[in-house]
């Protein structure tokens, strides 16, 4: 079958519309959700408004993607995934194709070139490099400290940091810096990350005073699953488009994207592709945040432990749905201050939808990855307004127990293929804290201890009852611990 190409794009999938040769838009973390999120936004927003917003694309590590892309003419596809209708389209808004590893020259003049007006990330919560508990730059970092010392940055944030020193040094050109990531408040997240990795760096106070000033870091809430392609994904592609995709990407049909309007140098109007902007994007994240990912969580976690490969297998067991409900409408709602106009059950009903999309066929190891990461930007704040109040979160503390028993077992315990699965990138460590420990329980509470901020470990209760349910599970199994976190909220 032939390649996608220019020559053979079949201009009736086409999404949105294509973006002119001239790049306006710097974009790290060339992954399958920028292609299916961001991108796709782009190209309707330009069938609304043309302008120069083709987007110059940066991939990590490796060119697998910007290999397959170039030999497209930068083309591919997104294969939305939804019991109700099979669509296909292109979108064609990528001009260029940089490696982070193998371009930082290249990346520097990308981001201080002063016709790119907004610089958007999506280089996942473990990018930003901040240690989850202090909210500081974690200096340890392997990245940060090698970018630092050799001054030729290789990773995503030091290559930020570093190019907006050049810009400021060459041009002093306004600019936006969108980050795309689950983070709580992640315009302030991201621009305290540059801002301490640019001390660090020895940046000048003249440099300093003008990130404060020309540069701005617009709050936004992203919302689309976007799970791994498979054989199936590239076979649908070519039978709809009639053509190859060496690079397509799978979806559901729900997307959302929530932003503040905050942009020093224009952007695209996305509003046209139903994009919404708000002065409450921080309520939106919360709703998000804890709602939406709190409860994905959830569902990896028991679902791993209970050996379910995929997220709608998991959510679909009655024990694993009561806890989810139980959690998110009695200990994530209560701590979040809600949107003009949401409503709470609407919304819930959705994700269960959503949750339920076999078609779609999210692995529940891919959503239980990179807990340490994610759990902190879920779990601490709704716990300990909950403890406040004089209630235990239970299913918070099952979600933080199922978390350990997955990544980190207790000696013994075997988790199974699905949790085995799960990557964590900070699992030699969580294992080093426990290599004292004698019994589950103590296991349990010293990687709790560790992991979770001062304010929530300050509530010896929590940790306690997270060792409790950790030594269920190994016990008596997913389903006892389910039970007992379902019968104490009574």
């Amino acid at each position: 079958m032939t390649r996608l190409s220019r020559a053979n794009l079949p201009q009736a999938h086409l999404i949105g519309a294509s973006a002119p040769q001239q790049t306006g838009i710097v974009h790290f973390g060339l992954g399958n959700f920028h292609r299916a999120h961001a991108a796709v936004n782009t190209a309707l927003a330009l069938a609304a408004e043309p302008g120069e917003w083709g987007i110059l694309g940066i991939a990590n590590r490796s060119r697998r993607v910007t290999t397959a892309l170039q030999e497209q003419d930068f083309l591919y596809s997104v294969v939305t995934l939804d019991p109700a209708a099979e669509e296909v389209g292109v979108v064609d808004v990528h001009r260029r194709l940089l490696v982070a590893a193998e371009d930082g020259p290249d990346i520097l003049a990308a981001a201080a070139d002063p016709a790119h007006k907004i610089i958007t990330l999506t280089i996942s919560e473990t990018g930003y490099h901040l240690d989850p508990r202090t909210g500081l730059l974690d200096l340890a970092a392997a990245d940060v400290a090698s970018d630092l010392a050799s001054r030729a940055p290789a990773s995503p944030l030091g290559q930020l940091a570093f190019g907006l020193m050049r810009r400021h040094a060459e041009n002093g050109a306004p600019i936006s810096v969108l980050s795309c990531d689950n983070l709580l408040a992640a315009g302030h997240t991201t621009r305290a990350a540059v801002t301490q990795f640019a001390q660090e760096a020895e940046a000048s106070e003249d440099f300093l005073g003008w990130l404060g000033d020309s540069v701005s870091f617009p709050n936004a809430m992203v919302d689309r699953i976007v799970p791994a392609p498979t054989d199936e994904t590239s076979a649908t592609a070519a039978r709809v488009l009639g053509v190859e995709d060496a690079s397509p990407v799978p979806a559901e049909k729900f997307s959302q994207w929530v932003i503040e309007d905050d942009f020093r140098a224009g952007r695209p109007r996305w509003e046209a592709a139903g994009v919404i902007f708000t002065d409450e994007v921080e309520k939106y994240e919360q709703v998000k945040l804890r709602l939406l990912n709190g409860g994905h969580s959830l569902i990896a976690y028991l679902g791993g432990l209970y050996r379910r490969d995929t997220i709608p297998a998991s959510r679909q067991q009655p024990f694993i749905e009561d806890c989810v409900r139980a959690c998110l409408m009695q200990e994530y709602l209560p701590s979040i201050d809600q949107p003009t106009g949401f409503d709470a059950d609407a919304y819930v009903q959705q994700l269960f939808a959503r949750w339920s999309n076999t078609v779609l066929g999210d692995k529940t190891a891919r959503v239980g990855s990179d807990g340490s990461t994610k759990l902190v930007q879920r779990v601490p704040i709704p716990a300990v307004a909950a403890l406040d109040r004089g209630r235990m979160p239970h299913q918070l503390a099952l979600t933080v127990a199922g978390w350990i028993c997955c990544v980190c077992p207790p000696a013994g315990f075997d988790p199974g293929p699905v949790a085995a699965a799960m990557i964590e990138p900070k699992a030699d460590a969580l294992r080093a804290v426990a290599q004292g420990a004698t019994n589950v329980a103590s296991h349990a509470r010293a990687i709790a201890e560790a992991s979770l901020p001062d304010d929530l470990v300050a509530h010896g209760a929590f940790v306690e009852r997270v060792a409790d349910l950790a030594q269920i599970i190994v016990t008596g199994g997913v389903r006892a611990a389910a039970a007992d976190a379902l019968a104490a909220r009574q």
